[in-house]
Parts: C-alpha cells; sequence; structure tokens
C-alpha cells in the first residue's frame, strides 16, 4: 500500500503548518493516508500530536499549508472527521447523560433547530450496542468509570458517520479490559473501512497493531510502515538524548516537569518483534480543551 499515492489517499495534508502565538507547533506536514489505513500518531511530549488533530478538525486555524478530505476541503460535500480528544479535556461533571452525549454526535447533520428523527434515534441506539454501553444510556456520565466513559465519547464520535476517526490517546488511563475493546473496535473499524488515526506514546502497541506510523517532533520526521519508521536514525532525530538503545531495544526516557507525572521517570520501550508488554503512558503538554464533533458548543468539554 503506497503512503504517497495521492489517488488512493482519504486524508491528504499538503505543507500544514500550525502556530501558537506566532510560532509554529507543527511545521510544513505532509502526508497522504489511505482509504480506511490506520496511523498511529507517535512522538515525544510536546510534538504537535494533539495540535494536528485539532487542526485536522479546525479546532485550530492552519496558518499555511492544506488539509483534503477526498480530494476536497473538509465539511464541502458532507464526510465528516470526528474527533475523540483526551479524557482530561472533557468536563465530566457536566450534567448530561451517556444518551444524550451520544445524540450529540448528531448535530452535525441535524443543525440546530431540527430534533432528532428515527433515523437519528436509530443510529444512537445501534452505537450505543456496538459499543456495549446500551444498558447505561440513562446514567449520567460522571457515574462512570474511566473505560466506560472512553466508550460514551467512542459512540458520540461513530454517530457522526465519519470517514475519518481521531483519537488522542485513548489508550492512556484505562485498564486492560478497556483497551483490549478500543483495539477490537479499531478492527472492526479496519473491516467497515473507516480511516483511523490514533495519537499514543505505546510505540511497541504502534508497531504491532498499525499498519502506518507517523513520527512527529514539531515537523514529520518519518512516514510509512512501522519497520521503515522506528529505525536508530529516525527516533534520535526525533526523540534526541532520549533514545537509548540497549541490545536492539530501543528505550525512551521522557520527564515531564510541570506536566502530570512532575517528577517521575517514565521509560517506553519498542522491541519490533517482542510480545505485547503493557507500557506506562505519558501524557503530553500539547493540548487544549476542544469538542470531538468540532463545534465548541456540542458537548461538555
Amino acid at each position: 500500500m503506497s503512503v504517497t499515492a495521492a489517488a488512493a489517499a482519504c486524508l491528504t495534508l499538503e505543507g500544514v503548518t500550525v502556530a501558537y502565538d506566532g510560532k509554529p507547533a507543527l511545521d510544513a506536514v505532509t502526508l497522504s493516508v489511505p482509504h480506511g489505513a490506520q496511523v498511529a500518531v507517535v512522538g515525544p511530549n510536546g510534538a504537535g500530536k494533539s495540535t494536528l488533530f485539532k487542526a485536522l478538525v479546525g479546532l485550530l486555524p492552519v496558518r499555511n499549508g492544506t488539509v483534503l478530505l477526498r480530494d476536497r476541503l473538509p465539511g464541502t460535500r458532507g464526510d465528516t472527521i470526528a474527533y475523540v480528544p483526551q479524557r482530561e479535556e472533557i468536563d465530566w461533571g457536566f450534567p448530561v447523560t451517556v444518551h444524550d452525549v451520544v445524540m450529540m454526535g448528531r448535530y452535525g447533520r441535524l443543525g440546530w433547530f431540527r430534533r432528532p428523527g428515527t433515523a437519528d434515534r436509530e443510529v444512537v441506539a445501534r452505537c450505543l450496542d456496538e459499543l456495549g454501553i446500551a444498558e447505561l444510556e440513562r446514567r449520567a456520565i460522571g457515574e462512570l468509570s474511566g473505560g466506560q466513559q472512553q466508550r460514551v465519547f467512542l459512540a458520540r464520535a461513530l454517530a457522526q458517520e465519519p470517514h475519518v476517526l481521531l483519537l488522542d490517546e485513548p489508550f492512556t488511563g484505562v485498564d486492560v479490559g478497556a483497551r483490549e475493546t478500543l483495539l477490537a473496535l479499531l478492527a472492526r473499524l479496519r473491516e467497515q473501512g473507516i480511516t483511523v488515526l490514533v495519537s499514543t506514546h505505546d510505540m511497541e502497541t504502534a508497531a504491532q497493531r498499525f499498519e502506518l506510523v507517523a513520527l512527529l517532533n514539531g515537523r514529520l520526521i518519518a512516514y510509512g510502515e512501522p519497520a521503515s519508521v522506528f529505525t536508530p536514525d529516525h527516533l534520535s532525530e526525533a526523540f534526541g538524548g532520549q533514545a537509548l538503545f540497549v541490545g536492539g531495544m530501543v528505550v525512551i526516557d521522557q520527564c515531564c516537569p510541570g506536566h502530570v507525572g512532575d517528577g517521575e521517570e517514565h521509560r517506553h520501550s519498542h522491541e519490533p518483534h517482542a510480545p505485547d508488554h503493557r507500557r506506562p503512558d505519558v501524557r503530553g503538554p500539547d493540548f487544549h480543551s476542544a469538542d470531538q464533533s468540532g463545534d465548541p458548543h456540542a458537548g461538555p468539554r
């Protein structure tokens, strides 16, 4: 599968630059994501992973460059990019039920002055069933476990009937069961031809469960199949002195002063052919309050 063939691309970025206060957070990112592909977006803390996702859904302005969804500007023909933010960005005390949150995924298609119809309620019911949370639909989101809350927002994203799904650090802060539920969902989405981009610090999962990897650190360092991306040269370029190479294994040391985990040492390893071991996740500083639908009024945040 070519990652550069524009004719096969579902999502195309050409020279995309995003800046904060005049300083580029992402510089001239160019890549093409084939239809139905699943891409792991990896990089150190502050590399711009969340920034990239928010630019794709219009929550941050693109300073230069172009984003195309199926060869057109996003939103010009009803194509949808759905975004599930990091859990820390959501106000879980917001007084709303599970059903209400998932129905918010329909607002982009309904508009603000139409009431949900039978078709919308059927989509919501299907998404609740898909994520195994139909029995929770009348519960307040603040009463749920972390894994259940994640499934609510995944259901909301699927209710948008997206062509592209963006998941920002979905493996962080969830137990093994929730992680496996998410991986099973990704497998089903692959069968449905939905294009998925997932930001993660877990390079082992990125190497073993995704066909493509985008390695960022303020710019695109490498993009392609995991074996071609996770090389010593690329990892050294992305992580600098944080990348340690020991006996064919890469160990990434990251400290997060001033952020969650302050003062703790976090280690991430990448063994291309090793069994799947659980690694601690690290939340990066490149996040801002946002709603997954791209609409700042469409739900808890």
